[in-house]
């Protein structure tokens, strides 16, 4: 068994990028360093990546408590363990480690089954009361009062996660950008080779090529896809997308997306991917799909929107429409670093912009505002 580290240079104190109001900004806060309980690891944060479900969560379109530390995927070193946390984890003090947005609490009825992806506690506890699994969080404020934790709450200098969550990094793979991997690459791998079941020489579709969509050009041609098409309104995005590795490109701004995919795919694609969570694209990416094709939703949408789906070419085409949220961590986050380690997911080309701590408010105002190509990071 593995107890906490007595660290000499750990500090007591850090600073935390806090939601701490109705207003939708992140002011920086002095708080506590975080302790782990048992099956839990202390993270010295390396960076963390700047998603737009923190976004949702800031402009209130997704309800989450506050006071509150946001940040969902992160990159760093275990500086601890929790008392009683158990060596079967085969992780170390030291290690590089990427940690994951789905946090599995390993006991739940999901997660026995192996769907960490629909752990009902990570859901509940977490992502609805801003607690780890005992209910309590690992963060306070300066007064001592309750401070919500949004997965890890990696917006900090210190994190604590499940070990659950955490896979170990090569060391040829770059610490700082592999913080993506815990929500860009896990959530674009679930969607390519679990929901999607992408094959070798697969015609796919992927609407919306931001940060999500970026990973899954990558994702999918790790899995060998033939045509990718990326379809999007800005032309910076599209362009990069090329660059990313798309075969073709459609802006919908200029032309029918429908028909501009099902032309460049010979008939449709045999996989569609929506990453904005827009009724209008929802709709549009149902309406790409080959005979027998799978559409994939990653897209969180705003508030309670919905899409018309048009049910007879859905019954007739035998189309498939599919939610992928993201993948099961304990499997295939560990397969998602080899896939980055073996070169097949260059986390280096997705990283666009890098923020401060103390930048972090504007490096999501910044996303707001549809300004950031790729993925921004926030580096400690």
């Amino acid at each position: 068994m593995k107890g906490t580290m007595t660290v000499t240079s750990l500090p007591k104190m850090m600073r935390a990028a806090v939601l701490a109001s109705d207003s939708p900004t992140l002011r920086i806060e002095t708080i506590a360093v975080p302790q782990p309980h048992e099956d839990e690891a202390l993270i010295r944060v390396t960076s963390c990546g700047v998603c737009h479900t923190d976004l949702h969560v800031i402009k209130g379109e997704v309800a989450f408590p506050r006071p509150a530390v946001l940040g969902h995927e992160i990159s760093g070193t275990i500086v601890s363990f929790g008392e009683n946390t158990a060596d079967t984890h085969g992780l170390s003090e030291g290690d590089r480690v990427a940690g994951a947005f789905i946090m599995p609490c390993t006991n739940c009825a999901a997660c026995l089954k192996g769907r960490d992806d629909l752990c009902a506690n990570f859901f509940g506890q977490n992502r609805l009361k801003g607690t780890l699994y005992d209910g309590t969080s690992r963060l306070s404020m300066p007064d001592g009062s309750f401070l919500a934790m949004y997965s890890m709450g990696g917006l900090a200098e210190y994190a604590v996660v499940p070990v659950s969550a955490l896979a170990r990094l090569a060391d040829t793979v770059d610490l700082e950008t592999s913080c993506i991997l815990g929500c860009a690459g896990l959530t674009s791998y679930g969607a390519v080779f679990r929901s999607g079941q992408v094959e070798s020489g697969a015609t796919v579709a992927i609407v919306g090529v931001g940060g999500i969509g970026s990973s899954l050009i990558l994702m999918a041609k790790a899995a060998g896809a033939s045509v990718i098409v990326a379809v999007d309104i800005a032309d910076d995005k599209l362009e990069r997308a090329r660059e990313l590795g798309a075969t073709h490109t459609v802006n919908s701004r200029e032309v029918d997306p429908v028909a501009a995919v099902r032309e460049m795919t010979a008939g449709g694609a045999d996989v569609a991917f929506e990453a904005l969570g827009n009724p209008t694209t929802f709709k549009q990416t149902s309406q790409m799909l080959a005979d027998g094709g799978r559409m994939v939703a990653i897209g969180i949408a705003a508030g309670a929107a919905t899409a018309d789906i048009e049910i007879t070419p859905l019954v007739r085409r035998g189309y498939t429409i599919t939610g992928s949220f993201g993948g099961r961590t304990r499997v295939d986050l560990p397969a998602v670093t080899k896939i980055a380690a073996d070169g097949g997911f260059d986390v280096s080309t997705l990283v666009t912009r890098r923020y401060s701590l103390e930048e972090a408010d504007e490096a999501y105002q910044a996303l707001a505002r549809g300004e950031i190509t790729g993925r921004a990071i926030i580096v400690m």
